[in-house]
């Protein structure tokens, strides 16, 4: 998949959807973290630690081929994205903590990224052909960064701006993976009913516990209902923009991106209508002012 979509489209359509989202972005919204500990501590450990192991094991029950796995793995390790944020609105969910995690989770990946992938290249054996050095870990750091910083610092400059800006960065980010997600399906042509028939039972299951889990867990540890379905949004909805970009530019293995286009089909779906029910059982619960 050596092509100006990748070498050139790719990294820049990831820069503009991490420079929309620093646009949302204030540092307050680092701060607030403070302010709701136990829902920030129980999301990023859900995220972090839980939806990784689920993953693996998930791969391994199923017995995935091993780029799929690592696609797969790479994916659990991706951080929400700005779609998530979007979802968050949408079904009444507490969107400051959602903007929180998203902006402190997407540093946090920096390192943990890369940790879990290299988990799973190593796991599989593939470290003779797939690798995920040093000097691709800081490529990825500034490609997530800089653009968010950039954002940050012109919604500081012109809060205006960033808020008119908002929607259709949003808009233009949901189509730019999109156009990715048809693009990898296209250059596999002739492998996509197999990787279908390979990673889509993973990819759907996987999608489904992410966004159960996102919510369940913070609910049993006493989360407030809105700040659950941010949780359960950032949880499930993942940056496959990013997934793919590490896949395609950083491991230039195309067959390790599929599992994030293949997630991406159920992803908008199923947050949809995981949204949907929780928003009925939200109205039916008084909320604090």
């Amino acid at each position: 998949m050596d092509s100006a979509l990748t070498t050139v489209g790719l990294p820049l359509a990831l820069g503009i959807i991490m420079f929309g989202l620093g646009l949302s972005l204030t540092i307050d919204d680092f701060r607030r973290v403070a302010k709701a500990p136990k829902a920030v501590a129980v999301a990023l450990g859900c995220q972090l630690v839980l939806l990784p192991l689920v993953c693996f094991g998930l791969v391994k029950v199923l017995g995935l081929n091993e780029l799929l796995a690592v696609g797969l793995m790479l994916l659990a390790a991706s951080p929400g994205g700005t779609t998530a944020n979007l979802f968050s609105h949408l079904f009444r969910g507490d969107v400051a903590l959602n903007v929180s995690l998203t902006a402190v989770n997407s540093v946090i990946s920096i390192v943990t990224l890369p940790l879990i992938t290299n988990f799973a290249i190593d796991h599989y054996g593939l470290g003779e052909t797939v690798s995920l050095p040093f000097s691709e870990v800081v490529q990825v750091f500034a490609i997530v960064l800089i653009p968010v910083g950039l954002g940050m610092l012109v919604r500081s400059r012109n809060q205006a701006f960033a808020q008119r800006m908002d929607r259709p960065v949003r808009t233009a980010s949901a189509v730019i993976l999109a156009v990715l997600v048809l693009a990898i399906l296209v250059d596999q042509a002739e492998n996509v009913g197999d990787y279908l028939l390979d990673v889509g039972f993973a990819a759907g299951l996987f999608c489904a516990i992410s966004l159960v889990v996102g919510y369940v867990v913070p609910r049993a540890f006493g989360v407030r209902e809105d700040q659950a379905v941010a949780s359960s949004m950032e949880i499930g909805v993942h940056n496959a923009t990013l997934a793919i970009y590490v896949a395609v530019e950083v491991l230039d293995n195309t067959t390790i991106s599929v599992p994030a286009a293949v997630y991406s089909l159920f992803m908008f779906a199923f947050a949809t209508l995981w949204g949907l029910l929780l928003t009925k059982k939200l109205l039916k619960t008084p909320q604090p002012v």
